[in-house]
C-alpha cells in the first residue's frame, strides 16, 4: 500500500504545471493506515509517513476525525516531514473509521495536494458477552414436564460481528440444589429447560448460574447471570389416614353429634391445595352422616343428620376414602439417557398405586327413650251439639317402640279449650266430660280440635301426640235475634220505612231465611214489607207521632223456632238534623253554651250588687217593696204535647224554666222593680231573688232529664234561621217597655238577660 501511495504521488510531481493545477481540485482517498483498538503505547509512536516529492517546499495540514474532531487528540502530522503519529488508544466500539483530510501547501500558503485519508481501527476481544439482566426469576408447577420450556436468558457481545470475538455460546456452569433425579440444561438460544421429575420436597427452589463465553482468538472472555427457578408445591404425595379419636358412639334420636374424628398425614406443603384433605363416605345407608374438614388440623370429622333408630341396628358399618382438593400426580425417573430427555413414570402413584387412602369404620348406636307413637297423626270424629256427658266420642291407640317400655304409657288429654271430653288413661277410650255446644268460639268451621298425649314413664318422660278433629252436628238450639233493637225514624206525611235484619246462630237448615210478623195493635201504624227473608222493611204510617215506640216482632226460623223481640224506633223531627240521634246531640252541645251564658249574667249581676253597696254608704237606702198579689201577670208556660220526647221547642223549655210556687213571687218582685226603676234594691231582696233564681235553673236542669237538647239560632246567624226553631216568649200581662226602666244600674243586666227576639 505504501508503494501504491509513493507511485501516486511520483506520478503526480513529473506532470506538467498545467495538468497540475487542473488537477488540485480532485480529492483523492488513501486508506494505507490502520490503528489497533486499545494500543498500551508508549505515545506517541509513529504510524508513518505521507511523502510526497516536489521541487519546492511543501507544508502539510491533516484534519478531521481524530484531530480535530472527536476523537479529538488521536493523531498529528509534522507539518514540515509528513510523519503521522498517534498520542493516545482508541475503542473500536466508539469508532471503527476515522475519516480525515490531507492538505499540502507552498510556501506561499497556496494549495498543492488535497488528499482524503481513512484509517481503520483494528478490533481486539475486549468485550465480553453481556446478559440483559443479573438475575432472572421464575415459578413452575411442580409436575411440570420435562423437556417443557421454562425460560430464556440473552446476552449480546460488542465486539465486531461476525468475528470471533463477537461469537458466543451458553452454559450451565452450576445447579444448587442438584438433585440425582433433576437435570437442567440450556441450548444455544438460551432456552432453559430440565430432564427428569421436579420435586419439591427435594428442592421448592433451584439457582442456576448460566455463563456466555466468546471464541476469541487471543483471549476468551465470558460473563455470567444467575436464573432463580420457584417450585410451587404439586400433589404428589397422597394422603393417609393415621389414627382416630373419638366414642365412635351416637345416641338414638340425636342429630348434630361429632363421634369420630379422622386423622391423616400429607407430605405436601400444609394448607395448600396439595395438602388439604377431602373425605368421601362410603356405605351411609339412609345418610345419616357428613363429614367435612377440619380447615386447621386437616382433620374429619363425621357429624350425624339424621337421628337414628335403634330398633332398627345397634351397629352402622361405614368407610371413609380420602384425597386432596388438588388432583394428585406422580413421576419417578426410570432410566437417564446421554443424549435427549431420559425415561419416567407418570401412570401411578406412590407405591404404583396412585387410589386414595380409605379405612372402615364402626359406629354403635345406644338406645334412647323413644316416645310412644300413635297409630296416625290425625283422626277424626262426629258428635252431635248437646250430647249428654259420658257419650262416647271416639277410641285412640299408641305403641311404645322401645322394646323394654312396650306398655308403659298412660293417655291423657292436652289441650281441650272448653274440656268437652275425657280420655282413659288405660283405653284410650274418649268421651265428654261437658255438653259440647256448636257455637262455641273453639269451634271454626264446624270443627273442634283436641290434641292428646300418650306419655310414658321413662327417663325422661317422652310424649307422643294424636290431633282428634270433632265434627260438630249442629241442632236447632239458638232462635233468631235481631242485628238491632232500636232504630230512628223521621216524622212524614207520607208513609216512611227502614230495614231490620235478624240472624241465627244455627246453621242450615235451622237458621234463615225467617218469617217476621208484627204482634198487638199495628193497625194503621206499622207493617213489614216483605215478612220473609233475612232483612224486611219496617213501614211506618203518617198517623204515628212523634216520641219512643215499641214494636212487637215474632221471628221464626225454617223449623219453627222463634223468639219476640221489641224493637224500640224513636220517630222525631229530622227536618234539621240527619236523624235523631245527631239532633239530641246538638242540643246536648247548645245546653252547654247556654250554661256558660247563665254563669256569666250571675257574675255580672254579682258585680252590680256590689256597686250598688258602695253606693248605698253613700245615699239613703230604700227599701225594695214586694207585691204578692196574686193579681200581677205572669208567663204562660206550654203544656208537652205528643211528640216531644225528640223535639224540643223555646217555648217547652222556657215553660219548664220556673217552678209554679216561685212564678209569682218573682213575677211581682219584677213588677215592682219595673214601678220603682228610680228606687235603690236592698241587698236582702237582691239576694233572695238570685237564690231563687239559682234553685229555679237547677230544677229546670232536673226536670230536662234525657231530654234531647236542641240548638237555638244566635243572633249571628240569621241566614240559618229558617231551620231551626225559634224561642218564642208570651208576652200576656208583661209591659216590654218595663224593661228599660230598671234605672242605669240594670241595663247592662238587661242587655245580657234580654232574649234575641220577642215575637207579639
Amino acid at each position: 500500500m505504501m508503494l501504491c501511495f509513493y507511485l501516486l504521488v511520483s506520478s503526480l510531481s513529473s506532470a506538467t504545471c498545467s495538468e497540475l493545477l487542473s488537477r488540485q481540485r480532485r480529492s483523492w482517498i488513501i486508506s494505507s493506515f490502520s490503528v489497533e483498538e486499545g494500543h498500551p503505547g508508549p505515545f506517541p509512536y509513529v504510524l508513518g509517513k505521507i511523502d510526497i516529492e516536489r521541487k519546492y517546499r511543501i507544508y502539510f495540514d491533516l484534519y478531521g476525525e481524530g484531530v480535530d474532531e472527536e476523537p479529538k487528540g488521536v493523531l498529528s502530522i509534522h507539518r514540515e516531514t509528513g510523519i503521522l503519529s498517534v498520542h493516545k488508544a482508541v475503542d473500536y466500539e466508539e469508532k471503527t473509521l476515522l475519516k480525515l483530510k490531507f492538505e499540502a501547501r507552498k510556501t506561499d500558503l497556496s494549495l498543492d495536494t488535497k488528499l482524503g485519508v481513512e484509517i481503520d481501527i483494528l478490533d481486539i476481544n475486549d468485550n465480553p458477552p453481556h446478559f440483559q439482566r443479573d438475575l432472572f426469576e421464575i415459578s413452575i408447577e411442580e409436575e411440570q414436564a420435562q423437556g417443557s420450556y421454562l425460560l430464556s436468558v440473552v446476552a449480546y457481545d460488542r465486539d465486531k460481528k461476525g468475528t470471533a470475538n463477537s461469537t458466543f455460546h451458553y452454559e450451565i456452569k452450576s445447579v444448587s440444589p442438584n438433585p440425582p433425579d433433576t437435570e437442567f440444561f440450556i441450548d444455544e438460544f438460551g432456552m432453559i429447560s430440565f430432564k427428569g421429575c421436579l420435586d419439591y420436597e427435594v428442592g421448592d427452589a433451584y439457582t442456576v448460574l448460566v455463563e456466555a463465553k466468546d471464541h476469541g482468538e487471543v483471549v476468551s472472555l465470558s460473563s455470567s447471570t444467575t436464573v432463580l427457578i420457584h417450585v410451587q408445591d404439586g400433589n404428589n404425595h397422597l394422603p393417609t389416614i393415621s389414627g382416630q379419636t373419638g366414642s365412635g358412639k351416637v345416641k338414638e334420636g340425636e342429630t348434630g353429634s361429632s363421634p369420630l374424628r379422622l386423622h391423616v398425614t400429607d407430605r405436601d406443603s400444609p394448607n395448600s391445595q396439595a395438602w388439604r384433605a377431602k373425605y368421601t363416605l362410603h356405605g351411609d345407608e339412609g345418610g345419616h352422616f357428613k363429614i367435612v374438614t377440619d380447615p386447621d388440623t386437616n382433620d374429619g370429622i363425621l357429624t350425624v343428620v339424621k337421628p337414628f333408630d335403634f330398633e332398627e341396628g345397634a351397629e352402622r358399618q361405614l368407610s371413609v376414602s380420602v384425597e386432596n382438593e388438588m388432583p394428585h400426580f406422580s413421576c419417578q425417573v426410570k432410566e437417564k439417557t446421554s443424549a435427549g430427555l431420559w425415561t419416567v413414570d407418570t401412570s401411578g402413584g406412590e407405591a404404583g398405586s396412585g387410589q386414595p387412602h380409605s379405612v372402615n369404620v364402626l359406629i354403635q348406636v345406644e338406645d334412647a327413650n323413644d316416645p310412644p307413637a300413635f297409630s296416625v297423626t290425625v283422626k277424626e270424629a262426629m258428635l252431635e251439639e248437646n250430647a249428654p256427658i259420658g257419650t262416647w266420642v271416639e277410641a285412640v291407640t299408641a305403641v311404645d317402640p322401645d322394646s323394654s317400655h312396650a306398655r308403659d304409657f298412660v293417655y291423657m288429654v292436652g289441650d281441650d279449650p272448653d274440656g268437652w271430653v275425657t280420655v282413659d288413661p288405660q283405653t284410650g277410650h274418649i268421651t265428654t266430660a261437658n255438653i259440647p255446644d256448636r257455637e262455641s268460639p273453639h269451634v271454626v268451621n264446624s270443627v273442634y280440635t283436641i290434641l292428646l298425649h300418650a306419655v310414658d314413664n321413662g327417663e325422661p318422660p317422652m310424649t307422643g301426640t294424636v290431633t282428634l278433629l270433632i265434627h260438630v252436628k249442629d241442632q236447632n238450639d239458638n232462635v233468631p235475634q235481631l242485628t238491632v233493637n232500636h232504630l230512628d225514624m223521621c216524622v212524614s206525611d207520607d208513609p216512611t220505612s227502614t230495614n231490620i235484619t235478624a240472624f241465627d246462630l244455627d246453621d242450615a237448615p235451622f237458621g234463615g231465611p225467617f218469617q217476621f210478623e208484627l204482634l198487638g195493635d199495628v193497625k194503621e201504624k206499622w207493617k213489614l214489607d216483605p215478612s220473609y227473608g233475612y232483612m224486611v222493611e219496617l213501614a211506618k204510617e203518617p198517623s204515628v207521632y212523634a216520641g219512643p215506640h215499641t214494636v212487637e216482632l215474632k221471628i221464626s226460623d225454617m223449623q219453627g223456632q222463634f223468639a219476640v223481640c221489641n224493637l224500640s224506633v224513636t220517630v222525631c223531627d229530622c227536618s234539621g238534623t240527619h236523624n235523631c240521634r245527631s239532633s239530641r246531640a246538638t242540643v246536648t252541645q247548645v245546653g252547654y253554651g247556654a250554661m256558660g251564658i247563665v254563669f256569666a249574667s250571675l257574675f255580672v249581676l254579682l258585680f252590680l250588687l256590689l256597686l250598688a253597696i258602695i253606693i248605698s254608704c253613700k245615699e239613703e237606702f230604700a227599701a225594695l217593696e214586694i207585691d204578692n198579689a196574686s193579681g200581677e201577670t205572669l208567663l204562660t208556660s206550654n203544656i208537652e204535647k205528643p211528640g216531644t220526647d225528640c223535639k224540643m221547642t223555646s217555648q217547652s223549655v222556657i215553660g219548664s224554666d220556673y217552678h209554679h210556687n216561685h212564678q209569682v213571687q218573682d213575677r211581682s218582685t219584677m213588677h215592682s222593680l219595673y214601678n220603682q226603676s228610680s228606687s235603690y234594691v236592698s241587698d236582702a231582696a237582691l239576694l233572695a231573688l238570685l237564690h231563687r233564681r239559682l234553685s229555679s235553673l237547677q230544677a229546670i236542669e232536673e226536670d230536662l232529664g234525657e231530654y234531647p237538647p236542641h240548638p237555638y239560632v244566635d243572633e249571628g246567624d240569621s241566614d240559618i234561621l229558617s231551620e231551626l226553631e225559634r224561642i218564642s216568649i208570651p208576652d200576656d200581662g208583661l209591659n216590654p217597655r218595663a224593661l228599660q226602666d230598671l234605672g242605669p244600674k240594670f241595663n247592662q243586666l238587661a242587655s245580657i238577660c234580654k232574649p234575641p227576639h220577642i215575637q207579639n
